[in-house]
């Protein structure tokens, strides 16, 4: 079969501005399925031939020009749901059945809904009941991320299934493609039971032209194509549905990167800092916020703002912010929400590029309106917020602990940052307990201004960071968050951890493709395509964040697992293919390799069981030999507790075979998983500290690494 290639000459914007502007004119808030016919000719989106008729005559008559079987479907703007309405019937083989139908579905459509318009019934060629396979392709508008496409299995079953896949529009054909294969029943495309495959090629045309006309058309809020009947050469509209809205919400407010990155330098690299409501009393957040300052080395100049105090915590206070004698890049808010407006009057007029609002009672606490307030004093004086309701922020480079939290001063590549206080106050402890390296942890609370998006622009390009784990319980402007995203990825691991999952927005959607979009899977979908690796959990938000960044980039798929217990090999074995990755089927001549050196009642094959009896001579060999040779990309390594090989033992032995291959170029993610008595932390501790990932008591966490590891390494492009 020849390639499909189609063609896609310019769309007809001009004829559905038409058929909107008519709906606008009267008011309405879906289309005819005329009206549908007009849009998906007009973006060349195949459909079955069909006309309208006024009278069981008519609609017989047609039948016969159109060829028989056909569908007849009720045509009126005041019924969206057709098939709820009895306004559909299928399999009309005759012109005395189609004439029947007429009579028929109009009668019910008026018993459902009482004095509906009715324009008259649509006969269209009846498609299907071959090999095809009924799919949906529709659109959809998301709060977060703004225009969506949707495909999964269609039909009367489509939310009960609920196999579907999200895109953010526009999407590419070849993004379209990949949308397809990631729905569960994929193989039902490819064809199974005898039944020939789809013509993918078309099906994705068919997806990214819906994406075109959605994107081209902000006011078609939701689209269902529902079915599409996907066959080996075809691929066909049989149901179209469109759901208008004329008065969108507002889109968030964008900031270019310029302007994001001018204002978050000054932020995370500040040459002085007011602290407005500094303290001399202990157990003041004011006071609290000076110290940590001050204590933590900051070498900007620092300035205390208490109209009551001449002097705090050493440094000479001022009246006012107004008042102090040098520039100011950063406010540091500590008094009550009800003064924040007028004291943020003055630090607009200084010129400071931001606020870190610290205090709580605003939004969070119904007080929406006092936050808005705050909002609009500062974009008069073009001042960023960060905030409020936070703890600070931490930035290890420039000895910046802006918190009244406890100061943190453990550099490293990772920047941290939570929607939460709760959340972050186990980031501070977790980077505390494990000595994790951080360039920043950062709160954002109600993120009335800066959230998630500004964070990762500054995090992107700052060269003290490499990886990115955030925390949020949503996105404020998810397009831009994914547009930020998508510069980063390629360069550094981006982690997120999204709580709140609930399907509530999916009720009152008035499509197919609405009702599903309710789902966290939008979010799901949608960070993978940006190349996100998503944590399931808070423990591995902060495993990802910390380990990530040890682990040197894989240059392949194939993974090898080196264990001393088979118990622990099989547990591996599982945890690799949870995690999306596959063993590597060792080659003849390695696993003669491999044979050599372990002994005759071990098992070579992969996993590669040295048996837990062997010295650490055996564990050197296997280990240096996994790492010389170039088809293996990655060391899985299971160890088990020993007399003859102890945990700290094991641990050096590894390290120094690790460096000496890093000393020749070699450089391999290596993970481990350590199991025996308490001895096996410290060896766990030191192996991390020696560029290994590794973990005691557990067989899924290490390997868990590695898959985030490689999923970031997909995304990026690097494999």
């Amino acid at each position: 079969m020849a390639a499909y290639t189609p063609d896609r000459p310019d769309h007809d914007r001009a004829a559905v501005r038409e058929v909107l502007d008519r709906a606008r004119a009267e008011g309405r808030t879906a289309l005819t399925a005329p009206e549908g016919r007009v849009l998906a000719d007009a973006y060349g989106i195949p459909v079955p031939g069909e006309d309208l008729a006024h009278s069981a005559e008519e609609a017989a008559e047609l039948a016969g020009e159109l060829g028989l079987p056909v569908v007849a479907k009720i045509v009126s703007p005041d019924i969206l749901h057709k098939t709820d309405a009895g306004g559909v019937e299928v399999g009309l083989d005759s012109a005395e059945k189609v004439a029947e139908a007429y009579h028929r579905i109009t009668a019910n459509a008026l018993a459902h809904t009482p004095g509906a318009r009715i324009d008259g019934v649509q006969i269209q060629q009846q498609v299907g009941g071959g090999p095809e396979v009924e799919v949906l392709v529709g659109a959809t508008t998301d709060p977060t991320f703004g225009k969506i496409v949707v495909f999964g299995l269609g039909g009367v079953l489509v939310e009960v299934l609920r196999d579907v896949t999200f895109r953010m529009a526009p999407v590419s054909r070849e993004e379209a493609l990949t949308q397809i294969d990631d729905i569960r029943a994929a193989e039902v495309l490819r064809g199974v039971r005898g039944r020939p495959a789809v013509d993918r090629e078309r099906l994705a045309d068919v997806v990214s032209r819906l994406s075109d006309l959605v994107t081209d058309f902000p006011e078609i809020a939701e689209a269902d194509l529902n079915p599409v009947f996907a066959g080996p050469a075809s691929a066909v509209a049989a149901d179209l549905r469109f759901v208008l809205d004329f008065a969108p919400p507002e889109p968030p407010a964008r900031f270019e990167r310029d302007e994001i990155l001018a204002a978050m330098n000054r932020v995370f690299k500040p040459r002085s800092i007011a602290i407005v409501g500094a303290s001399n009393e202990p157990g003041k957040i004011g006071h609290s916020v000076i110290k940590n300052i001050v204590d933590g080395g900051y070498a900007g100049e620092v300035y205390p703002v208490n109209p009551k105090s001449p002097e705090v915590y050493g440094r000479t206070a001022y009246a006012s912010v107004l008042d102090i004698p040098g520039e100011v890049d950063v406010a540091v808010f500590a008094i009550p929400a009800k003064f924040v407006a007028g004291a943020l009057e003055e630090v607009g007029t200084k010129g400071a590029a931001a606020a870190v609002l610290i205090p709580s009672g605003f939004a969070e606490t119904g007080e929406q309106e006092l936050q808005d307030e705050v909002l609009a004093v500062a974009r008069r004086h073009g001042v960023r917020l960060l905030g409020p309701n936070i703890y600070g922020y931490y930035y290890t480079p420039e000895k910046l602990s802006a918190t009244f939290c406890t100061p943190y001063d453990v550099s490293g590549g990772t920047a941290l940052t939570s929607q939460s206080g709760g959340i972050g106050m186990a980031i501070l402890g977790y980077s505390r307990s494990t000595s994790t390296g951080v360039s920043a942890i950062v709160g954002v609370g109600n993120k009335a201004d800066i959230d998630e998006d500004d964070l990762l622009t500054f995090f992107g390009q700052d060269e003290n960071t490499n990886a990115v784990a955030m925390h949020l319980e949503d996105l404020k402007d998810g397009r831009a968050f994914v547009e930020a995203a998508r510069e980063v990825v390629p360069h550094k691991p981006v982690i997120v951890l999204k709580a709140g999952r609930t399907d509530a927005g999916a009720r009152a959607a008035g499509s197919h493709t609405g009702a599903l979009a309710g789902d966290d899977k939008v979010y799901d979908d949608i960070l993978r395509q940006a190349g996100v690796v998503r944590a399931p959990g808070l423990n591995e938000l902060l495993e990802f964040g910390r380990a990530l960044p040890v682990l040197p980039t894989p240059k392949g798929e194939n993974v090898v697992i080196i264990t001393g217990a088979g118990g622990s090999g099989v547990l591996l074995s599982d945890a690799v293919v949870d995690n999306g990755m596959s063993l590597y089927e060792i080659p003849p001549d390695l696993d003669a390799s491999f044979r050599a050196f372990i002994p005759p009642f071990g098992a070579a094959g992969n996993p590669v069981d040295i048996t837990g009896g062997e010295p650490p001579s055996t564990y050197e060999a296997t280990i240096r030999l996994g790492l010389e040779d170039e088809r293996v990309h990655a060391l899985i390594l299971g160890y088990w507790h020993t007399i003859i090989t102890p945990p700290m033992v094991f641990a050096k032995v590894v390290a120094d075979v690790v460096a000496e291959a890093r000393a020749k170029g070699i450089d391999k993610p290596v993970v481990a998983s350590l199991s025996g008595d308490t001895e096996v932390e410290e060896a766990s501790r030191y192996l991390f500290d020696h560029g290994v990932v590794a973990f005691p008591y557990t067989t899924e966490k290490p390997v868990q690494i590695l898959g985030a590891k490689y999923r970031w390494a997909r995304a990026a492009g690097l494999l």
